[in-house]
């Protein structure tokens, strides 16, 4: 308990001295309320966004009494609890005379895919329907559900294809919870002969082998980088152990949602694919870090772990999901290994790397969901599962996120040689009334390409020539309607909101160029300029791609600026 007031207590010198210590004093009933969230748990120094994630939940907020009697209940300063509560989007810390945020939070999506579908349209009639002390109205990025746009989350309720009408039925009818979609559990995915080859692995086999397996298909990280994801494994076991293994489910990169797609419907497959690189690596624990926004997944991984430790597959703990709090820079594997201890997702310099200092200090393998997924299947099916398909001269199988101004949305697997026109063609075409201007090629870091390179295969290594990159094959197709320096705009302008602020060419750099991109005609000198004082400076990848949109908007739409 806090002591109690004597004259002089906290006395050093001269005069009366303190009643109590410096700052924030400790409030009892506030240490009692955090005791209780947290239970038995450990108080580790890892565990502080998680338990940041109890009191959020429970209370609707992080008033300075709880954020005060946790940082002492985990025996952390003030300013490591606070600075982390302020780093996330998620989190509401509070001071002392400010007023709570409302008990309801309504987040509208304002991504590229989103602003297409009339977003901004929507978020001012939200505005302008609702109470501010009652409800809250928040622009937010991207959450993985671009086949479906408009979209808006209510509390953890996804309204798809949102309207204001469809909103005030969820909130009448109190659906604040997300909806957990039919999947493949367990006891289905063994009666296909999941995990049989995990256990035949496990009872002497030759994780050599298994990576030859991985490399004659041809894999490559999936996330964005397209590193061969075979030879990652070598670079961690040449390291001593402890090792352990990451999993990258922060798919913020706007326009991607095919992780979101197959974990919703067959999250053993990765979950089997994660344990096989696992056991490769002698991973002494696995990481699974998701992203808030998927409240379906977090809830449909909790239970198939469980099932999986129950069944004795996995020993309790040795499976460790962790929840992201809303931080795009999170995706940065170094950034998200910062989360994973705990910690503000700020980049680290490299090297080193990741796969010699990683989580906790040791050897760390990252793997993305999908990567994962595919390890599974060419254990159990070879590598020809991918080695033989061959188009356009590129070999292997892409996820392709397709939205925008398509008939049908959704995430599409195909030759990785596909061209756009290959791409919109399995969508379905173009959506009635639009003609083809323009596309995304991998998320708002690949920036713009006109209608005119239709022919151009989206695969690895096809792109750097033309400025750009395939990233996560996030896919948003423009119509002649839209106007390719708008789109440039909302690129920048979550790039604005997503940098995670530690060096000045990105924090700067994104807010002057969205400044100068407002303008009615672009200054492209300076333009020019800052673009490439942000690639050649800035940390990490996010600051390093973010002129791209800039960059490629003045080379194939000058007439639009």
């Amino acid at each position: 308990m806090a002591p109690a007031p004597q004259d002089g207590i906290w006395k050093s010198g001269k005069g009366k001295g303190r009643h109590a210590t410096k700052g924030r004093q400790l409030d009892d009933a506030a240490w009692d309320q955090v005791k209780a969230l947290l239970a038995d748990r450990p108080r580790r120094r890892d565990l502080l966004i998680e338990f940041l994630h109890l009191i959020q939940d429970e209370y609707g907020q992080l008033s300075a009494a709880h954020l005060r009697a946790l940082a002492e209940e985990m025996r952390l300063s003030m300013a490591e609890v606070w600075e982390v509560a302020t780093f996330y989007a998620h989190f509401d810390p509070v001071r002392e005379g400010e007023a709570s945020p409302p008990d309801l939070t309504i987040r509208v999506c304002d991504s590229l895919s989103c602003e297409l579908a009339g977003s901004e349209a929507l978020f001012e009639a939200l505005t302008k329907g609702h109470d501010p002390a009652r409800v809250r109205v928040l622009r937010a990025p991207c959450m993985g559900r671009c086949d479906t746009a408009p979209t808006v989350e209510i509390g953890h309720n996804h309204v798809d294809h949102a309207t204001p009408e469809k909103i005030e039925a969820a909130i009448s009818a109190g659906d604040f919870h997300p909806k957990i979609p039919l999947y493949e559990p367990l006891a289905a995915y063994q009666h296909a002969g999941g995990y049989k080859k995990l256990a035949a692995l496990r009872d002497g086999g030759s994780w050599e082998a298994v990576q030859d397996l991985v490399m004659a298909s041809g894999l490559r990280g999936l996330g964005g980088a397209g590193f061969p994801s075979g030879k990652k494994w070598g670079f961690v076991r040449a390291n001593a152990g402890p090792r352990y293994l990451a999993v990258n489910g922060d798919e913020g990169e706007p326009g991607t949602f095919k992780d979101r797609h197959y974990l919703e419907r067959t999250p053993h497959l990765f979950l089997e694919g994660m344990l096989i690189a696992a056991w490769a690596v002698e991973a002494e624990k696995c990481f699974i870090y998701m992203r808030d926004e998927y409240p379906a997944v977090l809830h449909i991984l909790a239970h198939e772990i469980a099932a999986l430790e129950q069944a004795g597959l996995v020993k309790p703990g040795y499976i460790d999901l962790r929840r992201g709090a809303g931080a795009y820079i999170c995706g940065e594997e170094s950034a998200m290994i910062e989360s994973i201890e705990g910690k503000r997702g700020i980049p680290r310099h490299r090297p080193p790397f990741v796969a010699q200092v990683g989580i906790f200090g040791r050897p760390t393998l990252v793997h993305n969901v999908e990567t994962l997924k595919w390890v599974a299947r060419i254990v159990r099916e070879g590598p020809e599962v991918l080695s033989d398909t061959t188009h356009n001269g590129r070999t292997g199988l892409r996820s392709y996120s397709v939205s925008g101004r398509v008939a049908k949305p959704g995430v599409y697997l195909l030759p990785a040689g596909s061209t756009i026109t290959d791409v919109i063609k399995a969508a379905g075409g173009m959506t009635a009334g639009h003609t083809f201007k323009a596309f995304q090629p991998g998320g708002p870091s690949s920036g713009l390409l006109p209608a005119s390179m239709h022919d151009v295969p989206l695969d690895f290594d096809t792109l750097q020539a033309h400025g750009t990159f395939i990233g996560s094959a996030a896919v948003v197709v423009l119509g002649h309607k839209d106007r390719a320096r708008d789109a440039a705009l909302n690129m920048l302008k979550f790039f604005e909101s997503e940098s995670c602020g530690q060096c000045t060419p990105c924090r700067v750099g994104c807010e002057k160029a969205v400044k100068l991109m407002q303008a009615d005609h672009w200054d492209q000198a300076l333009l020019t300029e800052l673009s490439a004082v942000m690639l050649d400076a800035s940390i990490c990848g996010l600051g390093q791609a973010a002129p791209n949109p800039i960059k490629l908007v003045m080379k194939h739409f000058a007439e639009e600026i």
